[in-house]
């Protein structure tokens, strides 16, 4: 990490986190509310995430704001909501993943692909976008919090080669149109792993035919009213 990703010892109190303003840009007064909301999510998510880790999720909220206009990253421009909606929302996935290299198809600003590089630096994760600008700002962002687990690619999923043990995805809103797209990229034994609003009904499921093990996890998600669900999918036949 740089030295702008540390803890300093004279930051602004958060209750049980100290995050110093320095480099923040967007988030400004709000930055103490936003970390303390942030740390009880973290709390009520059961995930353990370092001081430094839960200050570079905080800055990466920063620069998605920041650079919004410029690449057209989040409908969402206030701070709160977005620190909720996006990553709060994707914090939500990390108990429930497996473990292995990832891919992320379609993943725009980096969600869920930079929140779990984020609190996993020991997996792989690899962020996959056709848009060209979306991915030069993970590009950047990767570099600046210091991400070496991050590999951001420009390229459709059709023109991707490599093979991942877990493909992660929350932009499809058919979960047979993900499968389609993810299911050359899975290795053997691996996991298909989409987020999804509401639970899929039995008709969708029923379209993926008899090759795979669903399970669906209902995600609570704090802070968020809404539905949100995981929808895991492995290989019957490996």
């Amino acid at each position: 990490m740089s030295d702008s990703t540390k803890i300093s010892s004279s930051s602004a109190s958060t209750g049980n986190i100290h995050i110093d303003p320095t480099g923040f840009v967007k988030l400004g007064a709000q930055l103490p509310t936003l970390a303390h909301i942030l740390a009880q999510a973290i709390d009520e998510l059961s995930l353990t995430l370092s001081e430094t880790q839960q200050r570079t999720l905080l800055l990466y909220l920063d620069q998605l704001l920041l650079w919004n206009k410029a690449y057209n990253l989040t409908a969402i421009t206030d701070p709160v909501e977005a620190l909720i909606k996006h990553v709060i929302d994707c914090l939500a996935i990390i108990t429930h993943l497996p473990s292995g290299s990832l891919l992320d198809i379609g993943t725009g600003a980096g969600l869920p692909a930079v929140i779990i590089a984020i609190c996993q630096p020991e997996r792989s994760c690899t962020a996959l976008d056709s848009n060209q600008k979306k991915i030069r700002f993970i590009k950047q962002i990767s570099s600046e919090l210091g991400l070496s687990n991050m590999q951001p690619i420009a390229s459709r999923i059709e023109a991707h080669e490599a093979s991942y043990d877990v493909v992660t995805s929350r932009a499809f809103a058919s979960l047979i149109d993900f499968v389609d797209a993810a299911q050359p990229r899975l290795a053997d034994g691996g996991y298909l792993c989409a987020m999804k609003g509401k639970a899929p009904s039995d008709e969708e499921l029923q379209a993926l035919g008899d090759n795979w093990e669903i399970k669906t996890i209902k995600l609570n998600v704090p802070r968020l009213h809404d539905s949100r669900h995981l929808i895991e999918l492995s290989d019957k036949n490996v």
